[in-house]
């Protein structure tokens, strides 16, 4: 099988990647390296890097491909409130010229990573057939992308299927980026002896998902029959934690002594977020094999072996307000 994965060098991606090529398929993969890493690159992708809003590229790059797997995206729900054409330009419109070049190279199945932000505050556990009600420029961003997919693949003649995925968190994940990560960018900085920073109360929860425990779902969702033109949430929905329970958390497994920062909350933060995986499991056999605590000593194993680093302001805030974070703003973080 010839699969094509975008943002190959980011995170969900090389490991997507690296799965299919360990099982000997064909892999093409883009990234244009604003999220990614060459590092993150398995051994044996067919590697460009590129746009995915360059249609004429993304034309190139899935002929005679099988099925598409569309990761790529700037996932930075927060900063969106404060971005919003950077967003729809990495989400929306990426969305759209891939899908593009899909429906022209008559690829056999789109498979759409969309987020839990298409749920907004929404009642938890989200259930996929839920109302929803995305609160950021972000999670509008993409349920519109959702919409388009479902509308150019039904036109068009593609099969699809759009995974919902929740927190990944894993090796390999960018922990110098100051506006995502949660989990990575705590790690980070008690590495360097330097207390988190905590948004608010601290009392916004979520479910964290280990990265392998999606790649497997994402597989099945390029490959079994039975899931095209479904849409499924892909994250656990045993470990509910809140943020402060998370630097807690991590602080035992670094034996660092805790006393978080705590700052304003942003703005339209969602506060409670996870999902149910009652689907997932009906449909694909979904199952967790790694805990919270497991995946966050992989986190800190990798941090530890490839070093720590200073953060990274790589992204324009679109919206001067003073609501800015000052975290941002003063670089603090």
């Amino acid at each position: 099988m010839k699969v094509f994965v975008t943002g190959a060098a980011g995170f969900l991606g090389s490991h997507l990647a690296d799965s299919f090529i360990s099982a000997d398929h064909q892999v093409i993969g883009c990234d244009n390296m604003i999220g990614g890493d060459l590092q993150n690159l398995p051994e044996g992708i067919e590697f460009e890097q590129a746009d995915c809003g360059d249609v004429a590229a993304m034309k190139k790059l899935t002929k005679d491909v099988d099925v598409v797997f569309h990761c790529a995206a700037i996932a930075t729900e927060g900063l969106s409130v404060f971005s919003p054409a950077l967003i729809g330009q990495h989400v929306y419109h990426n969305t759209a010229a891939v899908l593009a070049a899909a429906a022209t190279n008559k690829v056999g199945r789109f498979v759409h990573c969309s987020s839990m932000a298409r749920y907004g505050n929404g009642p938890v556990p989200f259930v996929e057939d839920q109302p929803l009600n995305p609160v950021d420029p972000y999670g509008i961003a993409k349920y519109a992308s959702e919409l388009l997919v479902r509308n150019v693949c039904d036109t068009h003649g593609i099969e699809y299927a759009i995974a919902v995925p929740h927190n990944i968190i894993g090796p390999k994940q960018k922990y110098d980026d100051p506006y995502r990560n949660v989990a990575s960018i705590m790690i980070n900085r008690m590495l360097q002896g330097k207390q988190p920073v905590i948004y608010g109360d601290g009392g916004q929860k979520r479910c964290f998902s280990f990265v392998q425990d999606c790649v497997s779902p994402l597989i099945k969702m390029g490959t079994l029959p039975d899931v095209a033109g479904e849409t499924i949430n892909i994250g656990p929905d045993e470990e509910y934690v809140s943020i402060l329970e998370l630097a807690q958390i991590i602080a035992e497994l670094l034996s660092f002594d805790l006393d978080p920062i705590m700052v304003p909350d942003r703005p339209q933060e969602v506060r409670y977020a996870t999902c149910s995986a009652d689907k997932a499991r009906r449909l694909l056999d979904y199952k967790t094999s790694v805990t919270l605590r497991d995946g966050l000593q992989s986190i800190i194993d990798w941090i530890s072996a490839h070093g720590t680093k200073p953060f990274a302001y790589h992204l324009p805030i679109e919206i001067e307000s003073p609501l800015v974070p000052e975290t941002w703003t003063a670089r603090l973080i």
